[in-house]
């Protein structure tokens, strides 16, 4: 009784030992930042980035958010990545328990004799197990390692989602701006083709010199070959949206047909609330999550290299039947322990640990230089709103002046008073500031979505990621075969 004590005090202290791991224990950087150099946008919504897209009140934006997130190649990859990440921590997990393998057999042997023949039967039958005892954190550190990288494909998958959000929210009111861009070169294009129609007409007649007739002829050809420059980088801008949503492009054509009788508005969005604090909304970034998560694995993995430089220590047992019939088995058992420790590896151990601790140095030097980019892109996105904030009303004045003027010198031309020269300087003018009026507009909307993704989307950590939607499998019968 005495020797069962001291082996069950003895295993105690084994297991007691288990409990501490060697190697460092992580801590999260700090960012130093404390306030943005950048000028916060003067009239803030009170919108969550959460349900921002809302704000819009474009169902067409609506539809295709959904369709690029329900369809994408990007997301699904990403997902795939989170499944193997967690496939990757249950066989760590299962690495610190027991294992149990059975086994058995059975053989049938026949002799011949002078004397006759006798027939033998032989069943066997084992089980088998072993565990190895985690002393110094090894097992333990790994699944930790394993752990933290679920969490940062997790938040790798949601960086995805909300650049492939922004992305195709970005293209789509590229499109709106360049149809309305569209518009206004082939409404200047069909105006200018009547003038020079007019002038080639006066021309004729001796009214008008035939220099006067190349220009309004140039400039009517300078405006058709913008207008088709325009229609094509529209054209271009279908095929991304195409691309990213995955839906035919007639169908995403018919989504974004805009009434025959209007001009196709620019999305209005509110503004969201932008936090002062950059921490705050640094912390909201996913990209710089999956950086921080994939450092606390290296952290972890100093662990596994320093544990892997003790001893190890793992029990073993068998059980074994075996016997010529049923009732005549004989049974057998074993129990054993091993320890092993490295006496000499030539430093291969040591430099395993040093190539760990390099491989954390690199992942913080990456965490670090997350940290400046996501500092840079919410700062450059919240200089390029303010500036085309304050551009937006002195262009609209300035497009509103330039085409009272081209009408009135349009008015004064045909009536004689003016020259061609005028009125072509005049068109131009008009034309752009038009052109500059469509494009700020646009870039305004495009630096708040730019601001949407620098602030990291409204994720939030902790969030889980949404799985692909699996379609039901198509039915492979022929139309012959019996149900």
């Amino acid at each position: 009784m005495g020797s069962l004590f001291r082996n069950a005090a003895a295993l105690a202290a084994v297991l007691m030992l288990g409990a501490c791991a060697v190697g460092p224990d992580y801590g999260t950087p700090v960012a130093a930042t404390t306030a943005w150099s950048a000028p916060l946008p003067a009239r803030l919504g009170t919108a969550s980035l959460v349900g921002w897209w809302d704000s819009f009140h474009d169902p067409v934006l609506t539809g295709l958010l959904g369709a690029a997130e329900a369809d994408s190649p990007t997301l699904a990859q990403a997902w795939a990545s989170i499944a193997k990440a967690r496939a990757t921590v249950a066989q760590d997990r299962a690495g610190r328990l027991p294992t149990v393998t059975a086994g058995g057999s059975a053989q049938r042997a026949k002799q011949s004799a002078l004397g006759g023949t006798a027939t033998t039967n032989t069943l066997s039958g084992t089980l088998d197990a072993s565990w190895e005892l985690d002393l110094f954190g090894k097992l333990r550190r790994t699944q930790e390692a394993a752990e933290a990288r679920v969490e940062a494909r997790t938040d790798d998958w949601h960086d995805a989602s909300v650049s492939l959000a922004a992305e195709v929210a970005d293209d789509y009111v590229q499109y709106r701006a360049c149809r309305l861009l569209a518009r206004a070169y082939a409404d200047q294009a069909a105006s200018q083709a009547d003038t020079a129609h007019a002038t080639a007409t006066s021309m004729r007649a001796g009214f008008t010199s035939p220099i006067n007739g190349a220009l309004a002829e140039a400039s009517a050809a300078s405006l058709r070959a913008s207008a088709v420059a325009q229609q094509a980088e529209c054209d271009l801008l279908v095929k991304a949206l195409v691309s990213l949503t995955g839906l035919e492009e007639a169908d995403l054509r018919r989504r974004m047909r805009e009434p025959a009788d209007a001009p196709p508005p620019l999305p209005a969005p509110e503004g969201f609330a932008v936090d002062s604090v950059p921490a705050a909304a640094l912390a909201q970034r996913p990209d710089l999550a999956s950086l921080e998560r994939e450092l606390a694995a290296a952290s972890a993995e100093i662990g596994v290299a320093e544990a892997d430089r003790y001893p190890s220590l793992s029990f073993s047992g068998e059980i074994a039947r075996s016997g010529t019939a049923l009732g005549s088995l004989m049974t057998t058992w074993l129990l054993g322990s091993s320890l092993t420790a490295p006496l000499f590896d030539a430093g291969k151990r040591a430099a395993a640990v040093d190539s760990a601790q390099a491989a954390y140095d690199y992942q913080l030097a990456a965490y670090r230089s997350g940290v400046r980019t996501a500092i840079r892109d919410v700062e450059q996105a919240l200089v390029r709103l303010d500036a085309a904030t304050r551009r937006t009303g002195d262009v609209r004045t300035a497009a509103q002046g330039y085409r009272t003027y081209f009408e009135a010198t349009d008015r004064n031309w045909r009536a004689g008073g003016a020259s061609l020269l005028d009125r072509e300087e005049a068109l131009r003018n008009a034309l752009n500031a038009e052109i500059s009026l469509i494009t700020v507009q646009r870039d305004q909307i495009e630096y708040w979505i730019a601001l949407y993704k620098a602030l990291g989307g409204g994720w939030q950590a902790g969030t889980p990621a949404r799985g692909p939607v699996q379609a039901a499998p198509a039915d492979t019968r022929k139309s012959g075969d019996a149900s």
